[in-house]
Parts: structure tokens; C-alpha cells; sequence
């Protein structure tokens, strides 16, 4: 589709702008490709596992089993993507620094096509760190500010902060798309405010499981108190049929007024609720 584009965008132009522009295009993709393995790299120094990595128009997810909740490792973490892109900036700076100076005594006036390749290789990912960066979640500079506030509140907290920063940025990014006009900086301002909410709600429902999960520890597994060997926890004829059933699970005592645990037909403790 993006090649389709490029040649749509370029069918006036000539065969160099091009070919420069369909490389730029795979190359651009290959930097976003290793953003994100920098991200699954560092995860995977602290043993989460990265599932898959999906490359999309405007960017990549790389999708983490987890992503760290202690402060600094989700920093490391997510720093690890943009700073892939620095150094692959820095290192074609270097590398095109080096060749103009072994061909500095060249009668060659103008720039050739391999270091005009490499100059808008070098500010694409110059535009990749600096653009991720930005403190609009969720993308890399919003983890980095959930993080941080996470260190001070809870991290459900931090996330609607984090989003209520980045829906401001994509707010801005809207209204210079319209106002320059440009409809690269409208769809990014969207996608972005649309990740964001969809990622808020996502922890909330994790969040209101957990308290669920909280709850009913409470209720079913406050105080555990063992079953006394010489009592029945149940009638005769009931406690023969769960044991002969190998029954496992919590089974009502109406004599006692107590929930009774029951593993593979044992009566095992008393719960007190």
C-alpha cells in the first residue's frame, strides 16, 4: 500500500526521486521494525516475552506479555526503542561524515544519491525519536510520564494522567492538521487519542478484576480455620456422596453454618467468613 502511495505521490518526478523514495520507504519500515525489537530486547532482560511485533502505517507495536510495573524497568524498557533510533542516526552521521571527508578532494559538486539516502535516512530517524518521545500515551514518552507518576500514585492513576497529557498533545496535533492543512497530522492525532483511551480502559477492567478477585479472598478466604478430624462436616449420607464424587470445592455446612473446602472428596478446613 505505502509503495502504491510513494509512486502515486511521485508519478510526476523522475526515476531517481523515485527509487529514493520507495527505498526511503522499506528502510524507514526496517528502523521501526528494529524500534521495536529494542523494546522486546529489553523486556526480555527481565523475562517477559514479547509475542509478536506488528508493523502498521504509522508505526510498530511490539506486544509484551506484560509490561513492568516496577517504575524504572518500564522507563528502561520503553527508552530502549527510541534510543535503537538514535544510534542508527548517529551511526549514518558518522559513516556519512567519514565518506565526505575520503571524498573531500572529489570535483563532485553535487550530493549523490547514496548520501542523499543516507541524510533522509538519518532525519527519519532523527523524527522517530523525538516524535516518540512526546508525552502522548500510548507512546513511548506517555509510558515514560506513567512511570514517573507512577513512583507517587497508583499505576491506574498515573495512566489517566498520562492519557489526559497525550489527549491534550493529539488535541494540538488535530488542530495544526487543520489549520496547515495536513491529514498525516489529523490521523495521527486520532490514532493516538484512540490508543490511548482503548489501553485506560483496558487496565480499568484489569483493575476491576483484581478488586473483584480482592473481594472474594475476602469473603471466601479471610481466616482459614482447619476442620476438626473428629467432626462431620456435613450429614453422613451428604458427606459420603462428595467424597465418593472425589468432590473439590466449597460445600455448605447447614448444621455449622460454616462453607467447607473440600479437595478430592476430603474435608480439608473450615472457612470462616
Amino acid at each position: 500500500m505505502l509503495p502504491l502511495f510513494v509512486l502515486m505521490e511521485t508519478r510526476n518526478a523522475g526515476v531517481d526521486v523515485i527509487a529514493l523514495n520507495l527505498l526511503l520507504v522499506f528502510a524507514v519500515f526496517g528502523c521501526v521494525a528494529l524500534h521495536e525489537v529494542g523494546h522486546a530486547l529489553a523486556a526480555a532482560a527481565y523475562g517477559i516475552r514479547t509475542r509478536d511485533i506488528t508493523l502498521y502505517p504509522i508505526g510498530g507495536i511490539a506486544s509484551l506479555e506484560r509490561m513492568p510495573e516496577k517504575p524504572l524497568q518500564e522507563v528502561i524498557v520503553t527508552l530502549a526503542g527510541p534510543a535503537v533510533n538514535l544510534v542508527i542516526a548517529g551511526g549514518l552521521l558518522l559513516g556519512l561524515l567519514a565518506a565526505d571527508m575520503a571524498f573531500v578532494f572529489t570535483e563532485a559538486t553535487e550530493p549523490s544519491f547514496v548520501n542523499v539516502f543516507v541524510a533522509e535516512l538519518i532525519f527519519a530517524n532523527a523524527v522517530l525519536f523525538l516524535f516518540n518521545l512526546l508525552p502522548c500515551f500510548p507512546m513511548d514518552g506517555g509510558r515514560v510520564l506513567r512511570a514517573l507518576l507512577s513512583i507517587r500514585t497508583t499505576r491506574l492513576r498515573a495512566t489517566e494522567i498520562a492519557v489526559q497529557v497525550g489527549t491534550v498533545v493529539a488535541v494540538a496535533f488535530l488542530v495544526a492538521g487543520l489549520l496547515i492543512p495536513k491529514t498525516s497530522l489529523i490521523f495521527v492525532a486520532v490514532v493516538v487519542w484512540l490508543l490511548g483511551q482503548a489501553e485506560l480502559g483496558g487496565l480499568r477492567i484489569a483493575e476491576a478484576r483484581k478488586g473483584i478477585g480482592r473481594r472474594a479472598r475476602e469473603v471466601f478466604g479471610g481466616v482459614w480455620v482447619p476442620a476438626a478430624p473428629e467432626r462431620t462436616p456435613l450429614p453422613a449420607d451428604a458427606a459420603a456422596d462428595l467424597a465418593a464424587r472425589r468432590f473439590s470445592g466449597l460445600a455448605w455446612d447447614a448444621e455449622r453454618r460454616v462453607w467447607v473446602q473440600w479437595v478430592n472428596g476430603v474435608p480439608v478446613r473450615d472457612v470462616a467468613t
